[in-house]
């Protein structure tokens, strides 16, 4: 199930260089498809999409890839090479959550923060991160309840507060969510930032049914979200997801079926699968 949610990461033209960088970065990754305008690759069994956007959209800290890995020598190791020719959000230290935490943008404008496991023995893994900061501060909450009622099997495990006499008592400090198995982190973000939710890092949703499609869009964009084109869409937060058909892929991998199928869905807001599968 959970393989339906993915992120996708804008890039101009260096989608499969960024890839290629992120699998040298952590084991246990792989690239799984490789074409000019989109790059799939896995980092602990997490399917993540480069796109090969253009200069449209630049990548910020709003959505982040958090990772924990074993031990402090491979968090360690994995920080030096995200650093490299990148900046850093926050040094790689010891912090009252981690014994080795840091938060750095790599030199193709992606976020990570990576951290040691809490215990010898967890798993690594990798989970995307939700920064709600500006006219989103404090809003997580209310995101994260909307997103449940979306998705089915979905949850709120973890969820933290700011505690009372703080001056953002009762924001999201720390939160993790479940939506139809995936899990997501969710975080207000205080202080002055620069950025907010864009198209740089979005969520991908792949449906078999076109029910799936209407619901998820029809949800997504009402009380203030927006539709977009392609099956890209912007939520009430500003958070943009593309709700795609899961035939997709198939269809474009057929060269002479492929042109068309662009043309049919360059057209399309929502997608349309019976459309698609005429093109």
């Amino acid at each position: 199930m959970s393989k339906q949610f993915y992120p996708c990461l804008w890039f101009d033209g260096k989608a499969g260089e960024a890839a290629a960088f992120y699998c040298s970065v952590f084991k246990n990754s792989k690239i799984l498809q490789d074409t000019p305008m989109v790059v799939t690759f896995e980092i602990f069994g997490k399917k993540i999409m480069g796109l090969n956007g253009g200069p449209k959209f630049k990548i910020n800290p709003s959505i982040s890839l958090f990772v924990l890995l074993e031990s402090v020598e491979e968090t360690n190791a994995a920080w030096n090479k995200l650093v490299d020719g990148g900046s850093v959000l926050m040094p790689i230290d010891k912090y009252f959550w981690s014994e080795r935490y840091g938060w750095v943008q790599d030199k193709y404008g992606m976020t990570w923060q990576v951290s040691v496991v809490n215990k010898a023995g967890d798993l690594p893994k990798i989970t995307p991160s939700m920064l709600f900061t500006g006219t989103q501060f404090g809003k997580a909450e209310e995101a994260m309840k909307l997103y449940c009622s979306v998705f089915k099997n979905s949850s709120i495990p973890v969820l933290l507060h700011y505690p009372e006499g703080d001056a953002n008592a009762g924001k999201v400090m720390y939160s993790e969510f479940r939506l139809n198995g995936y899990d997501l982190i969710a975080m207000d973000g205080p202080g002055e930032h620069a950025y907010t939710f864009n198209e740089g890092v979005s969520l991908v949703v792949e449906c078999d049914a076109q029910q799936e499609i209407d619901d998820y869009w029809n949800t997504l964009t009402a009380n203030g979200g927006a539709e977009s084109m392609c099956g890209w869409l912007k939520d009430p937060y500003g958070v943009s997801w593309q709700i795609v058909p899961s035939v997709l892929g198939q269809l474009m991998s057929d060269p002479a079926r492929a042109p068309r199928v662009v043309q049919a869905f360059m057209q399309m807001k929502k997608f349309d699968i019976a459309k698609l599968q005429e093109a």
